[in-house]
């Protein structure tokens, strides 16, 4: 369950938004502020055995571990996996105290009853310490270890105790003048081995020698609440009131002070030294180079108590409370938010003007965001009681500000001074989607009645022929033209005063127009279709069908590396103008898309179309978007920096050998029974988009390379021969590197009973007695024959005289045969020259009909045509209606065909679902009116092969015989028609 959260402060954002002198190094992205984190809630909905987390550890391998009370939780980035006193292995107690991590790496956990357990990943084995007297029978609040391998245990409220390395325990109760009967789940062992204890009434301490001591008085800690904390970095902190202390040269040092927060019940010193602090019931805050942080009371996070703190192996922060667990995790893209300053969350356009301040349009009005991160409302003089929506901005050579509106005209800031363009000076009524300014300064703007060029002040509607007169919904000005975007698709003004409009509906069938993109000589243009490169008067397209997510797109922009983002209702998106430009020349069939959208925490991922700009990337090469939920901004260094982080370490999971689970830990190999079946799950260890990882495996002993098998979990082999074999896993982010480290699974095959080397040997004897028994056997026979064979050289002279006779008898029945076999000629001979399926003249046929009529014309100078027709994705008819339905078609189609055609014509079947006409004295477009008329016999049927509802379309190419054009050439021609036709969108003829 995820709820992510953006916000921030004025210096937050003033940090994200400054202009930076240089950009940050992709190795170091630097402490991001609170902004920039996702918050990820779990609870008992999501599969926890209970709300309350008490403790949180991980593993070298990688998996998290919770305490509850109702179990020890291990989770792996996807699942929870709960062992409790119900499960095998099992607890002692369901009620699990604290967790500990030793230097070997195994995992300790306390429970209710005063049992200690202790767990080894390696080899999933479990060993029980249970309650041992004197010590209580009560929850074991806190473990550590010291230098001398002790394990320190902390009952609540009745002393301390530790877990020899004899594994005895050795129980020390409370002395009565010390406050461990009010003990706090705070425990710490510093460098001498002297154990902290955190009470409510005062810190405490026991000495080498065994003795307790309060905490000395010249430490100046406030009475009540006191607990240690032992850093990652040895140093030794004290929480006390409402002030966190360091231990530096024997003198509890006074570091922050924090009043107002209550208790504070948990601390975690992050990899970059941050602080983060736990309360009782004021949620959780962080201190560091940013100050005090914290989340602001509309973020919705697990309330109660915060219990445990911990950053795990990937930088995340993961927090226990009463009421849950949530993580802290950073995203990839950050929001500025009407939380922020915004007076809007619906915002339209973005503009950076050449101060470096950022202008922003919305729904409700105009902000400014400036140079030190400050957002301050724009007036503008409201109509009808509300600010004016803003939907486009741009900004003249003067430096002035022009802001369109969607219903109030258009407003001109320069400096202080404020100026307003009514419908009263001579502008049409309605919307202003786009605003450009030309090489010239004119200002140009795109209204719901056309164009209108701003002359001295005045607005002028440009009334050229073919300029469009609706809605206009982007403009851009490049090299003496003026581009133009409309719901009826783009126009191109030429500064000799021409109209051009490009046929994008004929070429994918673009109709909208949201923006446009310069990119050297080339003009993109973003399309409710897709992208499309208007090069040299030449159209090509990006869309759907070459790979992008979504069909329309609304903005196009290229950050300082020349990666291209675009905007659209379903998030971001990334990728390399090369990538375009291949895709759009066809030198590439598919283009690679990275996607963004809330999961890489953008507030919402719907961007905004028809206004301008709706994307830029600032000087600092930031990417800014505006969206449905504020404006989404990232740093492209930051991101990469972000995403190329540590592959996953892969571990398996689980095996099971025909559906049993197997304890495959338990030995160095596993033993499996021959014609088994053999079923491993696996999963990387990453809890940043865990969903996302991609895995491959190599099965050592039967494949020679890996074998991606993407977001699959799990591998299973049937029927291996028998021998040893090694499963290697491994693991990455999506477009990041594969794991070294791999998971490994050892196992073995059995051979079956006849399989085996002693049972070959027996059958191997066998077989050579049975082969000398058959040879005895052989020779007796040979004897018995031979006094046979004088006896059958009797009888088959007597034979032979009768067959004299039935002799003459089968002459007679030859010559019957002969007659009977040359009808039976004439009849192949039919079908050498036609097709099976469809009846049709064969390819043989159909080449020399070709041969015969092209020399027909050569001689009478008549006219010959020729067409060759695909039926459209026939393979699909076949896959979901069966080859038999297939078949049905094509005698349908070859049918129709001769239904269709003239006596004259000729049309064949030249294999598979590629059909052939030829037609005689016909020029190219009569040839072509016949497939047209054909193509409506297709569209008028919806039930071919017998199937209701099933429609069948084709491709076609025409060619006409040109004067000493070979049948080859004609052929070809008519075949790239074919292929242009398809490219096209099939369905389509095309003349070559």
């Amino acid at each position: 369950m995820v709820r992510p959260w953006q916000g921030g402060l004025w210096l937050l954002l003033a940090a994200l938004l400054g202009l930076c002198a240089g950009r940050a190094p992709a190795a170091n992205p630097g402490t991001p502020p609170l902004r920039d984190y996702a918050i990820d809630v779990w609870t008992s909905r999501e599969g926890l055995p209970h709300n309350s987390i008490r403790a949180i550890a991980q593993t070298a391998e990688g998996h998290l571990w919770f305490a509850t009370w109702e179990g020890l939780v291990r989770y792996n980035g996807l699942d929870f996996t709960v062992f409790d006193r119900g499960t095998r292995p099992g607890l002692l107690d369901n009620g699990v105290g604290t967790l500990f991590i030793d230097n070997q790496g195994h995992l300790w956990l306390s429970d209710s009853r005063g049992d200690v357990g202790r767990f080894d990943p390696a080899s999933n084995a479990w060993r029980w310490w249970p309650h041992q007297d004197p010590a209580p029978q009560v929850i074991i609040q806190g473990m550590q270890a010291d230098s001398q391998g002790r394990l320190w245990l902390l009952f609540e409220g009745n002393g301390l105790g530790y877990l020899g390395t004899d594994g005895k325990m050795v129980y020390q109760p409370s002395p009565p003048d010390m406050p461990l009967t009010v003990s706090y789940m705070r425990l710490a062992v510093d460098a001498r081995d002297r154990v902290w204890v955190g009470t409510f009434d005062g810190l405490v301490y026991r000495d080498t020698d065994g003795s307790f001591h309060r905490a000395p008085a010249g430490f100046h800690l406030p009475p009540g609440l006191a607990w240690p904390y032992m850093a990652p970095d040895g140093a030794l902190w004290f929480a006390a009131g409402d002030g966190l202390y360091r231990l530096e040269d024997g003198e509890a040092v006074l570091k922050h002070r924090v009043p107002g927060q209550g208790h504070l019940t948990a601390l975690l010193q992050d990899r970059r030294g941050e602080l983060w602090v736990g309360t009782e019931n004021n949620g959780l805050f962080r201190i560091g180079r940013r100050g005090v942080e914290r989340f602001p009371p509309s973020v919705s996070i697990p309330g109660g108590r915060i219990s445990s703190l911990f950053e795990d192996a990937e930088g995340s922060i993961w927090v226990g409370a009463n009421a849950g667990l949530f993580r802290l995790r950073e995203t990839l893209i950050a929001n500025v938010t009407r939380r922020d300053g915004l007076s809007g969350d619906y915002t339209r356009s973005v503009l950076e003007d050449r101060l470096g301040r950022l202008w922003v349009g919305s729904s409700t009005g105009l902000d400014v965001v400036e140079l030190d991160g400050h957002i301050r409302h724009y007036p503008l003089p409201e109509s009808n009681g509300r600010a004016p929506a803003v939907l486009s901005l741009a900004e003249d050579r003067e430096g002035r500000l022009w802001v369109g509106t969607y219903g109030d005209g258009v407003y001109r800031i320069d400096g202080a001074n404020l100026r307003h363009f009514g419908f009263g000076d001579n502008l049409p009524a309605g919307n202003i989607r786009a605003i450009t300014v030309d090489e010239d300064g004119t200002v140009w703007l795109g209204t719901q009645h056309g164009v209108v060029a701003m002359a001295r002040d005045q607005p002028r509607l440009v009334r050229t022929p073919g300029v469009p007169t609706g809605l206009i919904t982007a403009l851009a000005s490049s090299r003496g033209a003026l581009w133009i975007g409309t719901i009826q698709g783009a126009y191109l003004l030429r500064d000799d005063g021409q109209v051009a409009h490009p046929d994008l509906e004929a070429l994918g069938g673009a109709r909208t127009v949201f923006g446009f993109h310069r990119a050297g000589a080339d003009m993109w243009i973003s399309s409710d279709r897709g992208l499309y490169r208007y090069r040299d008067g030449q159209l090509a397209r990006v869309g759907l069908e070459q790979g992008m997510p979504v069909d329309a797109v609304f903005q196009m922009v290229a950050d300082h590396d020349n990666n291209v983002w675009i905007s659209s209702n379903r998030g971001l998106m990334r990728t390399q103008m090369a990538t375009l430009n291949a895709v759009a020349k066809g030198r590439e069939r598919r283009i690679a898309v990275e996607h963004f959208n809330e999961m890489d925490g953008m507030a919402n991922s719907q961007g905004n179309g028809s206004s301008a700009p709706s994307a830029l990337v600032r000087r600092d090469g930031t990417v800014w978007v505006a969206t449905a939920g504020g404006l989404a901004t990232l740093d492209p260094v930051r991101l990469d920096a972000l995403r190329e982080r540590t592959p996953p370490p892969p571990v398996i999971e689980s095996v099971q050998v025909d559906g049993q689970p197997q304890g495959w830990q338990e030995a160095p190999r596993l033993r499996v029974p021959g014609r088994s079946r053999v079923s491993v799950t696996y999963v990387g260890l990453s809890y940043l988009l865990s969903e996302r990882i991609e895995y491959r495996t190599r099965l050592e002993g039967l494949d020679s390379e890996w074998i991606e098998r993407g977001r699959q979990r799990n591998v299973e082999f049937i029927g291996l021969a028998p021998g040893q074999y090694i499963l290697h896993v491994s693991a990455r982010h999506p477009g990041g590197r594969w794991s070294e480290r791999e998971a490994v699974l050892r196992f073995s095959i059995a051979p079956l009973w006849w399989q085996r080397h002693d049972v070959q040997a027996i059958a191997a004897l066998a077989l050579v007695l049975l082969l000398v028994a058959l040879y005895r056997f052989g020779i007796q026979r040979y004897k018995r024959r031979n006094e046979r064979l004088a006896e059958l050289v009797r009888e088959r002279t007597q034979d032979l005289q009768q067959q004299a006779q039935r002799l003459l008898l089968a002459n007679q029945e030859k010559s019957e045969l002969l007659t009977r076999l040359r009808l039976r000629s004439d009849a192949f001979e039919r079908q050498a020259h036609e097709d099976a399926l469809t009846g049709l003249p064969n390819r043989r046929q159909f080449d020399e009909a070709l041969a015969r009529d092209l020399s027909r014309a050569r001689r009478s100078g008549r006219l010959l045509s020729l067409v060759i027709l695909d039926i459209d994705h026939f393979k699909l008819i076949n896959d979901r209606h069966s080859h038999a339905t297939g078949d049905a078609v094509l005698h349908e189609v070859g049918a129709l065909l001769t239904a269709a055609c003239r006596a004259s014509d000729l049309p064949a079947r030249l294999g598979g679902e590629e059909f052939a006409i030829l037609l005689s004295d016909t020029p190219a477009e009569e040839a072509e009116r016949v497939c047209a008329r054909i193509r409506e016999l297709f569209h008028a049927r919806s039930d071919w092969g017998g199937i209701e509802g099933l429609r069948v379309t084709f491709s076609a190419g025409v060619a006409e015989l040109r004067e000493d054009e070979s049948g080859s050439s004609l052929l070809q021609r008519a075949d790239h028609a074919l292929y242009e036709a398809k490219s096209d969108g099939r369905d389509r003829i095309r003349i070559g």
